[in-house]
């Protein structure tokens, strides 16, 4: 396998071709477990997501490690939990002082970068920024970068058109802060972004870099964090309009447009037998925005809790070398990083890692390696680091607490009304019978869990009792106005100024 793709839109894709093995990544940004076609939706449009769990391998029970972005990509690209690295609590700013994890870790791009690998980034980074651009991309492990530094709601929006003619973004996002730049390596191309123009910017980028790397028949890895669907939607005149599903259905056909001309192109260029294609999100769904927030399914609550509905992504896998088909096997963004290393022929970091192999998983539809999974909320502590915890088809829920991304549903446990409360012994859900978390089991209707209690217990004491270093929270060293990016530096009065 030559290249690798990975999709982030929350979304993963890998692909490979016969030179060595390059990966490409998509990720999708607050995609629920129920917003695809493929999941079930039934009027979102993704022609070409569709197509992919049609050929591929379709993932029923894939993991993030956090509810929210910032440490879920940390997670994804480094194979270690972000508690290890200091990328908590919540999420990183445009001026966050904080030295973000990825300076200490190895990245999928610097693990593959020994092996003669193209790598490029295209999309929403959120990794930090830093003074001179030194937590950008292009200084972990990167060869090229395009895209907006951090998440499209940074910045002021109100007076920013979303959709054409000039439909106005929804919100005011965040003000008083520079308006989103967008950026090429470390340099400010465009401030703020067009939106209109945003993922055609994107989608060439992309399809540029894989013709470039296939001519040179050089492996590459192309990680692709989209910023769809994230809050504010937009989409260019070819999205616009052409969905049942409002401005949300139009920014997910946006982004699915995209990976059809990924895959065009892979197609054309003759490595697409050769590629490994992977699509998952970093969280799920923000419900606080209703219908413009996203759809978590079946799944309980969304963005910000540790229920499934925040944690438990879409995920859809497309070697050549498998057959099509779902598989109910525990997965997480965890494993991404050592299932590319294996198929590239790459060395590990030299450290401990808490992803696993799932080659055997995506060739043969085999078992998973990974029995357990853990569950951090988005301000972990060591006073109450694990909130839950997956321990096969059972999740023990330790703590239960709402978030204000996931408001307005009418489940009262998703709110932040829903304050935190302990659970002793936790709350123990079989998600096979009650993918819901409706209906926690009852040790008086059923004495045989005692025995499964005592499981959860010793995995998550074992799990608790190794001596991790917990890592100093970056994101608590607040923020300096001076660090947030803009393109005429020296002028006056910002943030205002900042205009390109």
């Amino acid at each position: 396998m030559d290249y690798i793709l990975l999709l982030y839109m929350n979304t993963v894709l890998f692909c490979s071709c016969s030179s060595s093995q390059p990966n490409f990544a998509l990720f999708a940004d607050d995609l629920g477990f129920g917003d695809l076609g493929c999941y079930g939706h039934p009027s979102s449009i993704t022609p070409n997501l569709d197509r992919l769990a049609a050929g591929g391998l379709r993932f029923t029970d894939f993991l993030c490690t956090s509810p929210v972005c910032s440490p879920s990509r940390a997670s994804l690209l480094t194979r270690r939990y972000h508690t290890l690295s200091g990328i908590y609590p919540v999420v990183l700013y445009p001026g966050s002082i904080g030295r973000p994890c990825l300076l200490n870790e190895t990245t999928i791009a610097e693990v593959l970068k020994p092996l003669g690998y193209a790598t490029a980034a295209v999309g929403k980074w959120h990794l930090g920024v830093g003074a001179n651009g030194k937590f950008l991309p292009t200084r972990q492990g990167f060869d090229e970068y395009l895209g907006i530094p951090y998440s499209h709601d940074m910045g002021p929006c109100w007076n920013l058109t979303c959709f054409p003619p000039d439909v106005k973004c929804v919100g005011t996002c965040d003000i008083g802060t520079v308006t989103v730049p967008l950026m090429h390596n470390e340099i400010i191309k465009q401030q703020p972004v067009n939106f209109l123009d945003l993922e055609r910017a994107y989608s060439d980028f992309a399809t540029n870099f894989i013709s470039t790397s296939a001519k040179k028949k050089q492996p590459f890895f192309l990680y692709y964090p989209s910023h769809h669907t994230h809050y504010p939607q937009y989409a260019g005149p070819g999205a616009t309009g052409k969905t049942l599903r409002g401005k949300f259905g139009d920014a997910l056909l946006e982004i699915d447009n995209t990976i059809g001309n990924v895959l065009t192109t892979l197609e054309k260029t003759g490595v697409i037998n050769n590629t490994l294609i992977f699509f998952t999100a970093d969280n799920g769904p923000e419900l606080m925005r209703m219908s413009r927030g996203g759809n978590a399914g079946p799944l309980k609550c969304g963005k910000g809790t540790t229920y499934e509905g925040g944690m438990r992504e879409p995920a859809i896998a497309l070697p050549g070398t498998i057959r099509p088909g779902v598989t109910h096997e525990i997965a997480s963004t965890l494993d991404i990083l050592p299932t590319i290393a294996s198929l590239a022929g790459a060395r590990l970091p030299q450290v401990v890692l808490d992803g696993v192999d799932m080659t055997e998983m995506l060739v043969h539809q085999g078992k998973s390696k990974r029995r357990t999974m853990m569950f951090y909320p988005t301000d972990p502590s060591e006073k109450r680091p694990v909130f839950a915890l997956r321990l096969g088809k059972y999740k023990a829920h330790f703590y239960t607490r709402g978030a204000t991304h996931s408001g307005t549903t009418p489940d009262h446990d998703c709110p932040v009304f829903a304050l935190l409360k302990a659970h002793d012994p936790p709350l123990v859900f079989d998600l096979e019978a009650d993918p819901s978390e409706n209906y926690p089991l009852s040790l008086e209707e059923r004495p045989d869990l005692q025995a499964l209690l005592e499981r959860i217990k010793k995995v998550k004491d074992q799990f608790e009792d190794i001596p991790w270093v917990f890592g100093e929270s970056q994101i608590s060293k607040g923020e300096d106005p001076d660090l947030e990016p803009c393109c005429n530096p020296q002028c006056s009065p910002r943030p205002s100024c900042c205009q390109c």
